[in-house]
C-alpha cells in the first residue's frame, strides 16, 4: 500500500497494537496496585479506630491492694504504690489527729500525675506547678482543691487494704469519714 497523506500503512498499525496492549496492561496494573494500597490503608485506619474505641482493661490496675502492715513511721510518705496503683500511703497528721491515709496521685487541676518531692516535703504537679502538703492540702498553683483520698482499712490479716475505687474529698467534709483513714 502506498502512503496517502496523513494515513499510515496497515503494517504500521499492526505494530502499534502490541504496544498499546502493554500500555493498557501497565495502566491496569498501576490502577490495581493503587486500589489495593487504598484498601489496605482503609483497613489499617479501621483497625486503629476499632482499637482506640476498645477499653484497655488489661492495663487497669487492681482497685484493691494490700499495702503491708500499718507500721509506717510518722511523717513518712510511701511511694511504692504510686507508679502501679496511683496512690501514696502517708503517715501524717490531719486536724491534730495522727493517721495513715492513701492519697491519689492525680492532681485536682487537670488530672496530671503529681510527684512526691522528698526534699521539699510536698507533692508537685509537673504540668502546671500545683503544690500540695504532705497531707494533700493544696498550697500553690491552679489546683482548686486538695488531693483525693482512697478508702483504707486494716484487713483481717493485719495489713492495710486500700480500695482505689472509693474516693473521699476534703472540701465535701469526707476526710472526716473513718473509712478515709486509719487512726494511729
Amino acid at each position: 500500500m502506498c502512503v496517502v497523506e496523513g494515513k499510515s500503512r496497515p503494517a504500521d498499525s499492526a505494530a502499534a497494537q502490541p504496544r498499546r496492549g502493554v500500555l493498557r496492561w501497565l495502566g491496569a496494573a498501576a490502577a490495581g496496585m493503587g486500589f489495593a494500597a487504598l484498601a489496605a490503608t482503609h483497613a489499617l485506619w479501621a483497625a486503629m479506630i476499632a482499637r482506640f474505641l476498645m477499653p484497655n482493661a488489661s492495663a487497669e490496675p487492681a482497685r484493691r491492694l494490700k499495702a503491708g502492715p500499718a507500721d509506717y513511721r510518722a511523717g513518712h510518705v510511701e511511694t511504692e504504690f504510686a507508679q502501679k496503683h496511683g496512690v501514696w500511703i502517708v503517715h501524717g497528721t490531719y486536724r491534730g489527729v495522727r493517721q495513715i491515709f492513701a492519697l491519689r496521685t492525680v492532681c485536682t487541676h487537670l488530672g496530671c500525675i503529681a510527684l512526691w518531692d522528698a526534699v521539699q516535703q510536698a507533692f508537685q504537679c509537673p504540668c502546671h506547678g500545683s503544690r500540695f502538703s504532705r497531707e494533700g492540702i493544696n498550697l500553690a498553683g491552679p489546683a482548686p482543691r486538695p488531693l483525693e483520698r482512697c478508702a483504707i482499712r486494716i484487713a483481717d490479716d493485719g495489713q492495710l487494704e486500700i480500695d482505689c475505687g472509693r474516693v473521699f474529698r476534703e472540701e465535701l467534709g469526707q476526710w472526716a469519714d473513718e473509712e478515709s483513714f486509719v487512726k494511729v
